[in-house]
């Protein structure tokens, strides 16, 4: 996420950690289109979601 995102707020990405107890947040200093700006930073944090959520 970027934290100068005039979209997305910062604090409003604090609220899916309720949701995904889970979640690993990372922040880039970028706005709006963090992925074309930062993409060399963020691609090697992400992971994709599994097919089966209840698999270990």
């Amino acid at each position: 996420m970027g934290e100068n995102d005039p979209i997305f707020l910062l604090k409003d990405a604090h609220a899916f950690l309720r949701d995904l107890p889970g979640a690993e947040p990372h922040f880039f200093d970028t706005g709006h289109f963090a992925l074309e700006d930062k993409a060399h930073e963020m691609i090697p944090v992400m992971r994709l979601p599994r097919a089966n959520p209840f698999a270990r």
